[in-house]
């Protein structure tokens, strides 16, 4: 049996002279309404002027901190974003202005920013703190800055200064992933490998095919084994798509090696990372032969078949003449994965951030480790999807899923399920970022004009599951057709929801079932449920962070205005109602 495994390895190398401490030139402003303010770039050890402790103002305090990307007229960069505000005290009057300074702790440069300006009143025309900003900071990716912000007049003794440490991720992170830093050393190649091997008389072809990238001309595709390494240069030309074949000599057998494995290797070079870039790999092994000792082989086949013969023959002895007893009573609480009994379940969601995707990949992985359940999702069957197509995917999955007389669909609800339900219903197209990303596009609003007809039909209830996260969802994300079903929370009630799906009652008489391990507070102890608590967690602070998180993602058409302004004036107050 082919036994292939594919491994995508990334790594980064960066320049060994980074770029200067910059501001773009647009992100100086500071006007703000009711203040004239002043900004400028100043040098960093000039001296300030410094009062008595009782004269000088109290220090800042921190709003926010982000890092993204900005654009200029080089494209897009990396950029760190900070803001600030004042206590509205009695120290608010003696504030001159404020002064930035930022630290890039590998090389130790400096920059140093000078707001002038002078407060009216303790608070802002809006009754809220007067808040100031520091915005399209130019960073380098994988390094770590330090910010320190302080009002002017700093005291004489001590210092009222407000210091942050921010470390800016790597290019494999979604934030600054399309940066033109980050696209020139590779952040968005998806390789998609492939490897096909053939044998012949005496010989082996292996074709290795793979997508070209924009920013990467040059490739070196490799084959090595114990034994055996053989490497090829290709140019892509035009091409999106390379094949790349090798043919070896195996009439002595050694030359590939004793375990009979091939691994594949594609490097490509790109601008930035040039002969350092990520590589695609995949190993393959399958023998038509053992490359030392076939004989031996033969013989330890032969002796394996009679000992399991043997076994076998002794079972049916000893149960024919075994007496007969009292099965014991099952344990009342069994593990999930003793009583799942391999159940299918279809997953349904909307791909709203990438933060939530990797929720419902977590939530996949929970179910298929901790609860034995097999699960079908379009990220994890994208052979095939791109083989049907998405809406046969869809119905192939669902008939299959109807056809049998336990599987279930289980529908994740959240904002982008109810602000594509209604765009089915009438309202203006949602599209979202994630669905531009997918090489599928929209997958929900397919599935959900296949499922809809099923799921208000009484009979077929029982194959539908509705829930949703409560950390990072609500109940009102859950769209109308929905509420002829039970609702459940995640995590609170997944007890709840694996029972339905082995189809086993919780309140029996007698007895009250229950499933250890994956109750509210038992789930995260182990590795599977510890990372899906883990990606909850990530996305509901970001959406603590980003109150408008949902509005962000939806694509802006200009053929039709803001496609998701209805939808995002609609979950607003849903939106900020969560993060209170």
């Amino acid at each position: 049996m082919v036994h292939v495994f594919v491994k995508i390895c990334f790594y980064y190398m960066w320049f060994n002279v980074s770029s200067a401490l910059s501001i773009l030139n647009d992100h100086l402003d500071c006007n703000q309404e009711g203040i004239k303010c002043g900004s400028k770039i100043v040098n960093c050890s000039d001296e300030q002027e410094r009062v008595p402790r009782s004269l000088a103002p109290t220090g800042p305090v921190w709003a926010l901190e982000n890092v993204g990307v900005a654009e200029d007229e080089n494209g897009l960069l990396p950029v760190i974003n900070v803001s600030w505000s004042v206590e509205a005290d009695g120290g608010i009057l003696y504030i001159q202005g404020v002064k930035a300074h930022l630290l890039e702790e590998n090389t130790t440069q400096t920059l140093c920013v000078w707001y002038n300006f002078t407060i009216p009143s303790q608070l802002n025309p809006r009754l809220g703190k007067w808040t100031f900003s520091l915005d399209g900071v130019v960073v380098d990716p994988g390094h770590t800055y330090s910010i320190s912000v302080f009002n002017l007049p700093e005291p004489d003794q001590e210092h009222y200064r407000l210091t942050k440490q921010i470390t800016v991720p790597r290019c494999d992170d979604w934030r600054i992933q399309q940066a033109q830093l980050c696209l020139e050393n590779g952040s968005t190649w998806d390789p998609q490998m492939t490897v096909s091997v053939s044998w012949g008389a005496g010989s082996l072809a292996a074709t290795v095919c793979f997508n070209t990238s924009q920013f990467s001309d040059g490739y070196t595709v490799a084959v090595k084994s114990a034994l055996y390494q053989d490497s090829k240069n290709v140019s892509k030309g035009k091409s999106t798509w390379l094949n790349v074949t090798f043919e070896m000599d195996i009439r002595n057998h050694i030359q590939i090696g004793p375990k009979c494995e091939l691994l594949f290797v594609v490097r490509p070079f790109f601008p930035g990372c040039k002969n350092k870039c990520l590589s695609a790999q995949k190993k393959w092994e399958n023998c038509p032969y053992d490359s030392k000792q076939p004989w031996a082989l033969l013989i330890f086949a032969t002796l394996a078949l009679s000992i399991i013969a043997g076994c076998i023959s002794y079972s049916h002895w000893k149960s024919s003449h075994k007496a007969p007893s009292t099965p014991s009573p099952p344990d009342p609480t069994p593990d999930a994965a003793e009583v799942a009994k391999r159940k299918t379940v279809l997953l349904i969601y909307s791909p709203d951030h990438p933060l939530y995707t990797v929720v419902v990949l977590k939530l996949c992985s929970f179910l298929m480790a901790q609860c034995g359940t097999d699960v079908v999702l379009d990220l994890l069957d994208l052979t095939r999807l791109g083989q049907l197509g998405g809406l046969r995917w869809l119905d192939w999955h669902r008939e299959r899923i109807e056809s049998s007389p336990s599987d279930k669909i289980l529908i994740l609800c959240s904002p982008g399920v109810q602000a594509k339900w209604r765009a089915m219903c009438g309202a203006k197209p949602v599209v979202l970022r994630e669905d531009q990303r997918s090489p599928v596009g929209d997958m929900l609003s397919p599935a959900l004009g296949l499922i809809v007809p099923g799921l208000v039909r009484s009979g077929s209830l029982r194959r539908y599951i509705v829930a949703y996260f409560a950390d990072v969802c609500s109940e009102e994300d859950i769209p109308a057709p929905f509420n002829v079903a039970v609702r459940y929370k995640l995590m609170e009630q997944f007890e709840e929801v694996l029972l339905r799906i082995l189809e086993v009652e919780k309140q029996q008489p007698g007895r009250v079932n229950r499933v250890q391990g994956v109750g509210q507070h038992e789930y995260s102890l182990c590795p599977s449920g510890e990372a899906l608590r883990g990606a909850v967690e990530a996305f509901r602070a970001h959406q603590q962070r980003n109150p408008r998180w949902f509005e962000d993602e939806l694509v802006q058409d200009e053929a039709e205005g803001d496609v998701g302004s209805d939808a995002g004036r609609t979950l607003e107050t849903r939106t900020l109602d969560i993060h209170a």
